[in-house]
């Protein structure tokens, strides 16, 4: 079988490789110069970084597989990180259980309410089940109190999912918990995170590698206009003016542009794709020359126009990235926002006075490069009952499939999940061609 896929990010590079551990040949389109998707890399000071932060839990057992099979395990590092929550102008530590305990920014009867709400969740397995059919904002609000949630909870849903935090699910809220707790090792209850020196860039151009070993044909820089569909069955893709025929083809691209490529898909799986709102991601990424907090990860409870600061300099050493001080400010926001036309040196203008709340001895001085980057199909928004919103992997069309993000649930977009994502969908893909060569063997 001849299967084209469209997208060579981690979710198209793991199909290809069960397609093509499966026997099949492989074509990749990728419009990017460079495989990696979403994990896609930059230089700082001679070190790859992800132009979106990027680390694992103990728990990514998909992509510690995928190391260790590429022969990496010896890169990939463990590290207990500094984490704080940043509100009414404060930086609070929330590393341990105790820091819970000394959240000052709301009484202390709130504070044992948020931590027996996350106690309580964290012991949950069928929150699908339990929690569809309620916002995360109503579920919180009863279980902490309106204090808590506006300290803690509320700011962090309206940071992430702007006009629409108050139908964010509560599935979405509750596997956020249960699945950062199961991550937890150790008798301190203690977190380590994974990251793999040199970057992610390491496994997934390994990976590549393999894949262009085996016989996968990898195509950079090459756009795809359309998926070519006859009498309801795929033919193949026309990509760069030229046309290519396929057995099968998978996109792995977000749905409003697998809308677009797709223009004969059936009416009711296209009212699925259009039914999910995406937040763009978007982070402007500082290197600097001295820190500018002591965390790794600081929450933002505050009305700043980021709703991250991510330190990654606070989590590897700087001098990996020539003695460069990297901060990601992370944000998300809905299609059409004014950020998502403007410059880094804009966007650095626009974040200034967060910045300096943050600290306030900052001075543009201090900034020796910057960079802005985003992307569309950041965040699908998980809305209660989103499991009626999430399109099948057969698209209506013999032979056309679809895997992304919207797909992963009730687990968060991660690389962790499009890899299984990739792996399943390939499964599904081969099955469905050994059952059409057996069909035409018997004469069906």
């Amino acid at each position: 079988m001849n299967v084209g896929i469209v997208g060579a990010g981690v979710a198209g590079l793991a199909a290809a490789k069960v397609l093509s551990e499966r026997g099949h040949q492989v074509t990749i389109f990728e419009g990017r110069h460079e495989v990696g998707g979403q994990v896609v890399t930059f230089p700082v000071g001679g070190e790859p970084l992800e132009c979106f932060y990027h680390h694992i839990y103990t728990n990514d057992t998909t992509v510690v597989r995928y190391i260790e099979d590429l022969g990496l395990s010896e890169h990939l590092e463990w590290i207990k990180p500094k984490n704080a929550h940043f509100v009414k102008r404060h930086m609070y530590p929330f590393v341990t259980p105790l820091d819970l305990l000394k959240f000052t920014a709301i009484p202390f009867t709130s504070r044992v309410r948020l931590g027996l709400a996350a106690v309580w969740l964290r012991r949950q397995k069928d929150g699908v089940d339990r929690y569809e059919g309620v916002t995360a904002r109503a579920w919180m609000e009863r279980a902490v109190g309106k204090r808590a949630f506006a300290a803690f909870w509320g700011p962090l849903l309206k940071g992430k999912f702007a006009d629409q935090a108050d139908n964010v699910g509560m599935v979405w809220l509750w596997n956020k918990i249960y699945l950062r707790f199961a991550s937890r090792k150790g008798s301190g209850n203690s977190e380590s995170l994974g990251y793999l020196h040199g970057s992610f860039r390491r496994y997934y151009m390994a990976l590549a590698d393999e894949l262009t070993r085996r016989g996968v044909e990898i195509r950079l820089n090459t756009d795809v206009e359309k998926v070519e569909v006859s009498e309801g069955t795929v033919t193949g893709i026309r990509a760069g003016g030229v046309s290519y025929q396929f057995d099968q083809v998978l996109m792995t691209t977000p749905n409003i542009i697998t809308s677009r490529i797709c223009a004969d898909l059936p009416d009711d799986y296209r009212a699925i794709l259009e039914r999910v709102r995406y937040q763009w991601a978007t982070c402007l990424i500082l290197a600097l020359d001295r820190p500018l907090t002591p965390y790794y990860w600081l929450s933002i409870g505050d009305d700043l126009p980021f709703v991250a600061c991510i330190e990654h300099t606070n989590f590897l050493p700087k001098e990996r990235y020539g003695g460069n001080h990297v901060v990601y400010l992370s944000n998300y926001t809905a299609p059409g926002h004014p950020v998502l036309e403007m410059s880094a040196d804009e966007v650095f203008q626009s974040y200034l006075e967060g910045i300096k709340a943050l600290n306030p001895k900052f001075d543009p001085s201090w900034v020796k490069d910057k960079w802005f980057f985003k992307d569309p199909g950041g965040q699908p928004v998980i809305t209660t009952y989103y499991s009626r919103s999430i399109p099948e992997m057969r698209t209506g069309i013999q032979g056309l499939y679809l895997s992304n993000t919207t797909q992963v649930y009730p687990e968060d977009r991660g690389q962790n999940y499009s890899l299984l994502l990739g792996e399943r969908v390939a499964e599904m893909m081969d099955a469905d061609a050994r059952h059409v060569a057996g069909a035409r063997g018997a004469g069906i």
